[in-house]
């Protein structure tokens, strides 16, 4: 039996996990905590991914090693190379990791981004802000996500205040300062693409973020016609460029009609959760499919969707399930202010359907804020 070896072990290798068993597949997780919530399903390798006695143990019991997150380092997942097959590759994964590195590889391959600019001095950071314009962010290049390492600069009076928050990081893991894009939607495009080049992407993906993390995403998003190639288009280029194996998905936003690429996540991704049960086969089967060399499954989307994160502790579950269309997944964390501990997943035949869910569902739970945007959206799709 093939045994597949997951570095990180949150709720995405939790639900590797799952969706793996029909295939017979078995699991090794490894984490830096024995608390990490895939180790709920699968045995665990307890290490800090830079141990190499822990990295030798984990290698030595997989077939083939894939992550949970993109923060493990890649000089771990290249000692990893020369003992077992690593998907995706190392340079995909350091690509990913750097946003100078990843901004910079968009641009190369003609795909449309914001202004932006390397940052590793203060004197720097002024002559960006002249060049890149405000407003701006400044970034840390590696280890943000979910809003993190972020601080917004309005004005160039705001200069000093970014550098107090930011710039100790510049020595340690570089800054990024990013044009702001006054962006209309914020989409993604979830992709797959298989050892032999097979590639497949699932319909784009319209998502909304409360304090820099993923609230709701809704699948297919209602867009202008032609972006959901342009957004397929560039997902390929990107694979193609980086060799890639495995699921990732593509941030983008959409300004006046124009995708600009934000964000290159290399592994299953949050806005992706909906395939589970909206899609003919979720992203989740497929990234195992493709690292294991197997067929991709059809990417076909059942119906509509929509996911809807849980912040900080589960709401109850009564009402999501009452609906013929609602899934429910908890994904046996600790409450915690500011952490994904679970997810629901509404499915309808037709949008009107949906939309009366979700409108069901977000009064029962009193989230009718975070679905608000999701129904306004769908009722100005009827019209198109």
């Amino acid at each position: 039996m093939t045994t597949v070896g997951i570095l990180g072990g949150g709720q995405l290798a939790r639900m590797l996990a799952l969706e793996g068993a029909p295939l017979g597949v078995r699991f090794l997780v490894m984490d830096a905590t024995a608390e990490a919530c895939a180790g709920q399903f699968a045995p665990m390798v307890v290490g800090d991914y830079t141990d190499e006695a822990a990295l030798a143990e984990f290698a030595s019991r997989v077939d083939v090693a894939t992550f949970d997150f993109e923060n493990v380092p890649s000089e771990s997942a290249r000692w990893l190379t020369d003992r077992v097959a690593v998907y995706p590759n190392p340079r995909a994964l350091g690509t990913a990791q750097d946003r100078l590195a990843e901004k910079t590889l968009f641009r190369e391959l003609g795909i449309p981004v914001p202004p932006f600019a390397a940052i590793d001095t203060r004197a720097e950071l002024d002559a960006a802000i002249d060049a890149v314009g405000t407003p701006c962010i400044l970034k840390t290049r590696r280890l943000g996500y979910d809003g993190k390492g972020q601080f917004r600069i309005r004005t160039a009076a705001d200069a000093d205040a970014a550098w107090q928050a930011l710039g100790a990081q510049a020595s340690k893991v570089g800054l990024i300062l990013e044009g702001f894009v006054a962006f209309q939607r914020e989409l993604s495009v979830v992709a797959v693409r298989g050892r032999d080049g097979e590639f497949r992407t699932w319909p784009l993906t319209e998502n909304w973020h409360v304090d820099g993390v993923l609230s709701a995403s809704l699948a297919p998003a209602v867009v202008e016609p032609g972006l959901a190639e342009t957004a397929s288009t560039y997902a390929r280029q990107l694979a193609e460029a980086l060799d890639y194996v495995g699921v990732f998905a593509l941030e983008l936003f959409c300004r006046d009609g124009e995708l600009l690429a934000n964000e290159l996540a290399p592994r299953v991704h949050n806005s992706g959760h909906w395939t589970i049960e909206g899609a003919e086969t979720s992203q989740f089967q497929n990234h195992l499919r493709a690292v294991l060399g197997l067929p991709l499954g059809s990417t076909r989307m059942v119906g509509h969707a929509c996911m809807l994160n849980w912040i900080g502790a589960m709401p109850e579950a009564r009402a999501v399930l009452a609906e013929p269309g609602g899934h429910w997944h908890d994904y046996g964390k600790a409450p915690r202010e500011g952490r994904k501990v679970g997810h629901a997943t509404l499915r309808a035949d037709s949008t009107a359907e949906l939309a009366a869910a979700l409108g069901k569902v977000g009064a029962a739970l009193g989230r009718e804020a975070q679905v608000a945007p999701v129904i306004a959206r769908l009722q100005d799709g009827e019209s198109l």
